[in-house]
């Protein structure tokens, strides 16, 4: 575990970057309040990494952050900066973190973020705690990231709708929900919504197979059926797996993509938990020392992941939820 001296740790800077998800504000407010509470003082990088490219910083104090809890997105914005992804432009960021009086910096964001974030600290020595804040959940070292309960719950509630349309008209659903290379949502949202099939980048599905089964649930008298499909690397593929259903099983379905609807709203109770447990952790591991690590959730404990790991390694899927959903849509 890397460590830095952290006597001289007095001020800390935060920032969201990468895709925003419900919950990043209550980490947020954890990091500033946690902060703030132990002697030091807070700032906010605006447009998370492209803020520390342009000078974007904002003095946080107590009352900065209240009533934020609740709300969806970021306070302080968030994006994605091309010029830091080069040494020329990391040493910019460090220049201007070092010129601007930090001493460490809160990362919230995903495995881009986390691969940046180590980076600063391996190039330039830039003490970095990192906070999972994505709503695919696809980052390795902690069981759930932040913002994945509450999409999920999105998406079940526009499901569970849409199930209502495809019972009325005795219809076929193709529903395709967000997770980028990951299926995590796709499949919680498959087992939770009673899907008949799931397809997500981790388990290959026969379509012949699918549509066997779709056939057998007509002879039983079924007469709609949900698919919940995982936008994989380029959203819009359940446009495909509909033509091949048609061709093969002579099924039409209807299309439904939900998109960024899941990564707004109100943060449910287990996303604020969460977060604000991770946020108030990442200062802690700075106040120790410690450095180049995410701090994670595994077990209902929070635990010190080294930042290499959480990109550099895969997070696997549930296998038994997948053999569980397998056999309730029988």
């Amino acid at each position: 575990m890397a460590r830095f001296n952290a006597k001289k740790l007095k001020h800390i800077a935060v920032l969201t970057s990468g895709g925003d998800a419900p919950g990043m504000n209550a980490a947020i407010r954890a990091v500033v309040r946690v902060g703030i509470n132990n002697g030091l003082a807070v700032t906010a990088v605006l447009h998370g990494y492209e803020g520390l490219i342009r000078r974007e910083f904002q003095k946080l104090e107590a009352g900065s952050v209240a009533n934020v809890i609740q709300r969806g997105g970021t306070i302080i914005k968030t994006g994605r900066c091309k010029e830091f992804y080069s040494p020329k432009g990391r040493a910019l960021v460090a220049r201007n973190f070092l010129e601007a009086g930090f001493d460490g910096l809160v990362a919230i964001g995903g495995d881009g973020t986390f691969t940046g974030a180590h980076a600063l600290w391996l190039e330039q020595g830039i003490p970095v705690v990192g906070v999972p804040g994505t709503i695919d959940n696809d980052v390795y070292g902690t069981d759930y990231t932040i913002g994945f309960d509450t999409a999920v719950n999105t998406a079940l509630d526009a499901i569970d709708k849409i199930r209502d349309t495809a019972a009325s008209h005795d219809r076929l659903f193709i529903v395709e929900v967000m997770g980028r290379n990951s299926g995590h949502i796709a499949l919680e949202v498959g087992l939770s919504a009673g899907a008949e099939e799931v397809f997500i980048p981790e388990n290959k599905v026969s379509i012949k197979n699918v549509c066997d089964q779709i056939q057998r649930g007509i002879n039983r008298g079924k007469k709609s059926s949900i698919l919940i499909c995982a936008e994989g690397h380029t959203p819009g593929q359940s446009y495909e797996i509909a033509k091949k259903i048609k061709k093969i099983g002579g099924y039409e379905a209807k299309i439904c993509i939900l998109g960024h609807i899941q990564r707004g709203g109100s943060p449910t109770a287990s996303d604020r938990n969460l977060a604000s447990r991770l946020g108030a952790a990442a200062v802690h591991f700075l106040k120790a020392g410690q450095t180049d690590i995410m701090a994670g959730e595994i077990n209902k404990k929070i635990v010190a992941v080294p930042l290499k790991d959480t990109f550099g390694k895969k997070k696997g899927i549930h296998a038994d939820w997948l053999k569980l959903e397998k056999t309730l849509s029988i």
